[in-house]
């Protein structure tokens, strides 16, 4: 069935790096805007980073640019978020997902297929 599933959280020092990767299965990735998101308890999700279908153009918010790169591979049917100088506040559950591209990729309304998500914790 379809179903994205997440990897590679867990706990940092601020300033460090984590990779996180979201494998695909069911459908293919390449249809599709693709997206990080991530939520603390008691706030809303927020977007990441996204790549719509209409383009291969990365879009960060800007808390993430300069920090963070997302990129898919296509062939593995994976996305991968890559994570550097990170901070305590960028501590959250992230999210992929997947949508139509019917709105920017960055709005989580937009998004149809979800990944049950992957703790980053970043704390010294």
């Amino acid at each position: 069935q379809v179903q994205l599933v997440e990897s590679g959280g867990g706990l940092v020092q601020p300033g460090g790096s984590l990779r996180l990767s979201c494998v695909a299965s069911g459908f293919t990735l390449d249809h599709y805007a693709i997206g990080w998101f991530r939520q603390v308890p008691g706030k809303e999700r927020e977007g990441v980073s996204c790549i719509m279908n209409s383009d291969d153009s990365p879009y960060y918010l800007d808390f993430a640019k300069g920090r963070f790169t997302i990129s898919r591979d296509n062939a593995k049917n994976t996305i991968y978020l890559q994570m550097d100088s990170l901070k305590p506040e960028d501590t959250a559950t992230y999210y992929c997902a997947a949508g139509s591209g019917w709105v920017h990729c960055s709005d989580p309304v937009g998004m149809h297929i979800w990944g049950k998500g992957t703790l980053v914790t970043v704390s010294s």
